[in-house]
């Protein structure tokens, strides 16, 4: 994500629809933090773009985090709602897998999409995760919601 992208986190992550699996929509000035944070050259995240079309469409992205006192890398994305259905979000959060297993720094990335968000937890499937368990997640902080836990291992041969 860069310099401009901020009007794209507005709708990924400030529209209801497109925050409906995650506890609602985020605040102005938490996305013009995240914003900050992800123009960063090191901050893992990335705008996706349609190929077809050249438009910016959602966004993926990982980073590490603790869980279940080991570090692990977690993913995440979101593609605005006329673009879903057409692969570019598996599509996106497969070159972040390839990303993340270059750096060989961290065995496992994880995803935590919520029980009933059925295209997210279809793409884990797609993307050759493990489902591991169901378990209590908390997001935003201060918010606990059930989620399926995915993992990939970075480390095995592909």
């Amino acid at each position: 994500m860069g310099k401009g992208d901020l009007p794209l986190l507005e709708k990924v992550l400030g529209e209801p629809e497109m925050m409906g699996h995650l506890g609602g929509p985020e605040s102005p000035e938490s996305i013009a933090q995240r914003q900050t944070g992800y123009e960063h050259e090191d901050s893992r995240q990335f705008k996706i773009v349609d190929h077809t079309s050249g438009a910016a469409v959602g966004w993926v992205g990982y980073w590490e985090r603790t869980w279940r006192e080991d570090r692990v890398f977690e993913i995440g994305w979101s593609v605005l709602l006329d673009f879903q259905g057409h692969g570019i979000g598996s599509q996106a959060a497969g070159q972040a897998i390839v990303l993340a297993k270059a750096e060989r720094r961290l065995r496992f990335l994880h995803a935590f999409p919520s029980l009933d968000n059925a295209p997210s937890n279809a793409i884990c499937r797609k993307l050759g995760f493990t489902l591991l368990e169901e378990c209590k997640f908390e997001y935003p902080p201060g918010n606990f919601m059930q989620v399926n836990d995915w993992a990939v291992d970075l480390f095995a041969e592909s």
